[in-house]
């Protein structure tokens, strides 16, 4: 068997875009996009149960929008961590899982926040639900994304190199 530090899915197609060996930008940009929409979906449920719902339902329209900028950065890194999957075999199949899912929801967030735009003091119950859709969204894909990292090892740095860490000095 080869090296499994030399397997595609270990190193990056561009270090300089997707990061080094063993230190994939992807895991650290996707955290924006999902602390922004959670945070949104928070500030929505406390524009419901208040008076003063219009500041509450503003920050969530607004991190609705930083969710989808960051969202199309974490895809953009994501995809080149994808192109180093070889074709046919699990890992590959549950990357495409972990893509759809994603862009699904990014999808359902992007009609959250069209839908609006022409009502800035209030969230409808359609872009509501929609948002907390996403997040389930989300979390399944996110769960995906785990069995890439935690199971398949997906740019994550080899056993052999990662034994030096856990080896205890003689």
């Amino acid at each position: 068997m080869a090296d499994p530090g030399q397997l595609p899915a270990k190193q990056p197609v561009s270090a300089l875009l997707a990061g080094p060996y063993g230190h994939p930008f992807h895991p650290v940009l996707v955290t924006l996009p999902i602390g922004a929409w959670v945070s949104s979906v928070v500030l929505d449920i406390g524009a419901r149960v208040t008076d003063h719902a219009a500041a509450l339902t503003l920050g969530a329209t607004w991190l609705l929008a930083i969710g989808l900028v960051g969202a199309v950065l974490a895809a953009a890194v994501g995809f080149l961590d994808f192109l180093g999957i070889p074709s046919r075999t699990r890992a590959h199949r549950v990357a495409i899982m972990h893509m759809t899912l994603n862009l699904a929801a990014t999808t359902l967030f992007l009609v959250a926040l069209l839908l609006r735009l022409g009502h800035p003091d209030r969230t409808s119950t359609g872009a509501f639900v929609l948002a907390i859709v996403g997040l389930v969204g989300i979390g399944v894909s996110g769960m995906l994304g785990g069995e890439l990292s935690f199971r398949y090892g997906v740019r994550v740095a080899a056993e052999t190199d990662q034994a030096e860490g856990l080896t205890a000095p003689h």
